[in-house]
């Protein structure tokens, strides 16, 4: 097997459509890691900017930054499955009606 694109340094007929499949299964863990990547970030972000105060005191975080960073996470992880659901569940829908409809239509 190769890793060279066009079949540099292959052999045997089959091995160029497995080289397609696996370029296809890198790209999609690439995607794949850079939107949990995104992910992480947005989180990260949103709950410093809620729980962390721009003054620090103590060098630790303190039992109430902690919970609130909990909670936080908590709340975005929740609301991410509930908005993944009904996306979900408005494509089957959609799927089924024969018509896509956007957001608020």
């Amino acid at each position: 097997m190769s890793f060279y694109p066009f079949g540099g340094g292959s052999s045997g007929g089959g091995s160029s459509q497995q080289q397609a499949v696996n370029a296809q299964n890198v790209a999609m863990a690439e995607n794949e890691l850079e939107m949990i990547t995104d992910t992480f970030y947005r989180i990260v972000d949103s709950c410093y900017k809620k729980c962390i105060p721009p003054k620090y005191i103590e060098g630790e975080l303190n039992k109430g930054e902690s919970v609130c960073i909990d909670r936080c996470v908590a709340k975005y992880f929740e609301v991410n499955t509930k908005v993944g659901e009904a996306l979900q569940k408005r494509g089957q829908q959609a799927g089924v009606g024969g018509a896509v409809t956007g957001f608020g239509a």
